[in-house]
């Protein structure tokens, strides 16, 4: 393995959404993570061909029952060994198994526990089902998000299990780490995405909060109000997106656009932007995408085109990058960020459950007879 978190050991508890991310991120950098798959489990979600499930990706299964105590003490014995765990169910669930963070602890003091879910470990619906969109519903962030007069618009589950949830566990599992190796003592990481969505509206509040931004939803500078900060629509019906937000850029958007209407010059008068928004809408149906791109892209008008799924990874910028790379034949993102001496390796593809577990057993020093007889009990 390769990459800054190389010699890191790390226990995924296999879920959905946003555990297996964070897993996926520390994997990329290096970190040897070993998934734990219940035996003869499926997943709801999870593709039929694991070379889709590209969350999975960089890691070994080991398919295990741990609803039988020699499964759980095995589990425990490479628990002991581990830097840290992660795991996304719901509160109680892994006390239940016998490998809540006390029994764990007892046996490696040492342990980062990261625990994923929706609404925290506490609280008054700790324990309530729910997805990525009642997250972030309950953050404020839904509903700043879309246009005026319409109903919120769901943006994917970027800002909830991703940004809020994966990304949020993977940052407290490394501070943690870097506790751990400063005090000798691991502790636990409670990462809830409704507090990581509300993290991530830290500046909008700050604008709430000095009256810049208002809940009046798409009529505020960032969420498509201003006609200088927004999508629009080309001659083919494709689309591009501008971000002219400071002076000199909205300069150079009125001087590419040929634009000489006196009213375009009071860029911040907020009463004028419906207005300015419906007159710059017709001066982008003029021309296809593929002609503004010429004329804009590259310059300092803060444009790009918004491509699709196919687009994106064709683009010549991510190309020049590699931003997008091929693992057993599917495009997917590259591991991110960039090091300047510690480059991760390309992920391996993702492993079918169980595709690996004599071998991570093996690796982990558990004695060759024990796998057999967990072999033969139909532990793994």
């Amino acid at each position: 393995m390769a990459g800054p978190l190389k010699g890191l050991r790390v226990v995924e508890m296999v879920g959905t959404g946003a555990a297996p991310f964070c897993a996926m991120m520390l994997a990329d950098m290096g970190a040897e993570v070993i998934r734990i798959d219940r035996l003869g489990a499926s997943s709801p979600v999870a593709p039929e061909d694991c070379r889709f499930d590209v969350t999975a990706r960089g890691r070994r299964s080991l398919a295990i029952d741990l609803k039988k105590p020699a499964g759980a003490e095995t589990l425990l014995r490479l628990i002991t060994q581990a830097d840290a765990l992660v795991e996304g169910f719901r509160p109680g669930v892994m006390e239940r198994l016998g490998l809540g963070p006390e029994v764990c602890h007892a046996r490696n003091p040492r342990l980062v526990y990261g625990r994923m879910t929706g609404w925290g470990q506490d609280g008054p619906l700790a324990h309530a089902a729910g997805h990525d969109i009642n997250y972030i519903a309950l953050s404020g962030a839904l509903h700043a998000i879309g246009r005026s007069d319409e109903p919120p618009v769901v943006p994917l589950n970027y800002i909830g299990d991703f940004g809020g949830g994966g990304m949020l566990l993977a940052f407290g599992v490394l501070c943690a780490l870097l506790d751990a190796a400063r005090s000798g003592k691991g502790q636990v990481v409670d990462a809830a995405t409704t507090d990581g969505a509300a993290l991530l509206s830290a500046m909008m509040y700050g604008f709430k909060a000095d009256g810049s931004l208002n809940n009046l939803r798409g009529e505020n500078l960032l969420d498509g109000g201003a006609h200088f900060y927004n999508t629009y629509a080309c001659a083919d019906g494709k689309y591009i997106s501008i971000g002219a937000i400071e002076p000199k850029f909205y300069a150079n958007l009125i001087q590419l656009c040929g634009i000489d209407d006196p009213a375009f010059e009071q860029q911040r008068d907020a009463h004028r932007w419906p207005m300015l928004k419906y007159r710059l809408s017709d001066v982008f149906k003029t021309r296809t995408r593929a002609e503004w791109c010429a004329l804009m892209e590259g310059t300092d008008v803060c444009f790009a085109p918004v491509l699709d799924w196919d687009e994106a990874p064709e683009h010549p910028h991510n190309r020049a990058r590699e931003t997008f790379i091929k693992v057993n034949g599917v495009t997917q993102p590259a591991p991110a960020p960039r090091f300047s001496k510690s480059a991760p390796a390309t992920p391996s593809a993702p492993a079918k459950p169980g595709a690996d577990s004599e071998a991570i057993l093996h690796d982990w020093g558990i004695d060759p007879a024990v796998i057999d007889e967990l072999k033969e009990r139909r532990i793994i």
